[in-house]
């Protein structure tokens, strides 16, 4: 029940992307906004699930629910050093510098 009601305040804020790690069912859930509902935001072929929000932050599933924080914490970094998060941050940069004039 805590997390419908958590959802409904989510989608009332247009919060656009949330993730839910079930510790007992051993899972990772990664919901986009889809509309007006929350749909699944599956991983990619190599396992790997990207924000469509913040380009750049990806997240091995896998790896986070095995443990395995090097890996995850791998797989972090080259998404922080991929192409789409660099154009994410310079796109930032310039708003951030547009609002201030």
């Amino acid at each position: 029940a805590d997390l419908n009601q958590k959802l409904h305040v989510y989608r009332r804020n247009e919060v656009r992307e949330y993730i839910v790690w079930r510790v007992e069912d051993r899972a990772i859930d990664w919901h986009v906004l889809r509309g007006e509902e929350f749909a699944p935001l599956p991983a990619g072929p190599d396992g790997i699930v990207r924000s469509e929000v913040f380009p750049g932050l990806w997240l091995d599933v896998a790896a986070m629910l095995d443990g395995n924080m090097a890996r995850a914490l791998e797989v972090l970094q080259r998404g922080l050093a991929s192409d789409e998060h660099k154009a994410f941050v310079d796109k930032l940069r310039a708003a951030s510098h547009g609002s201030t004039k």
